[in-house]
């Protein structure tokens, strides 16, 4: 694995794409371990320049229709990843589970691919990311929160979601491809630009500017 801490292709995403909104989640301690993760030193979301240029274009085909983006994360240091690594290692510390993972066992997180040794997030530009509802003033339900571990996540998931539900992830995901992203199975909040610029690289700079 090629690691690079040159942070010179890289913007910040709240500079870069108009109207976006930012939870930096990673930064906080609401997210799936209930610590700021590694790597996170200020409350910003770095990218690649050409995911921030093909995210302006998705930010502005979704404002015509009503909504803004808002990012939870983007680039994500080769350190948080092994952060993530850590924890899901050590099965005793599963002080977030009611919020995020409460029907799956720590112990089959590797093994179901929710946490791996290598996340495309490092490479730069990967997003993740929900609708903002500008007339009703709040995030959209999309049917699952950011980083809910379950099947309810998954992008192809029907069951339980109403039909504003899938029409808004299907809106999200359609705007998004549109854009040069690619989603994954697994998380109806992630996609990937297409034609990454560093394909075989992972960086491990702080996120801190």
């Amino acid at each position: 694995m090629q690691i690079s801490h040159d942070a010179s292709g890289f913007v910040q995403a709240s500079r870069a794409v108009p109207d976006v909104l930012l939870e930096a989640r990673y930064y906080t301690t609401y997210n799936f371990i209930g610590d700021r993760i590694a790597g996170y030193e200020a409350p910003c979301v770095m990218m690649t320049r050409e995911a921030a240029e093909a995210l302006s274009r998705a930010a502005a085909a979704l404002g015509e229709q009503g909504y803004r983006l808002k990012l939870f994360d983007a680039y994500r240091p080769q350190r948080a990843v092994e952060h993530f690594a850590a924890w899901a290692r050590d099965v005793s510390d599963q002080r977030m589970k009611p919020y995020f993972y409460p029907e799956v066992d720590k112990a089959r997180l590797f093994a179901l691919g929710y946490i791996s040794l290598r996340s495309n997030h490092s490479r730069g530009s990967t997003v993740d990311l929900t609708l903002f509802d500008m007339q009703a003033g709040r995030e959209a339900d999309m049917g699952s929160p950011f980083d809910y571990f379950g099947e309810i996540s998954h992008a192809d998931y029907t069951g339980a979601l109403t039909a504003e539900q899938r029409g808004r992830r299907a809106l999200l995901r359609q705007t998004m491809e549109q854009c040069g992203f690619r989603g994954i199975q697994s998380e109806w909040w992630h996609f990937t630009l297409a034609r990454e610029p560093y394909p075989d690289t992972y960086f491990d700079f702080p996120v801190d500017w």
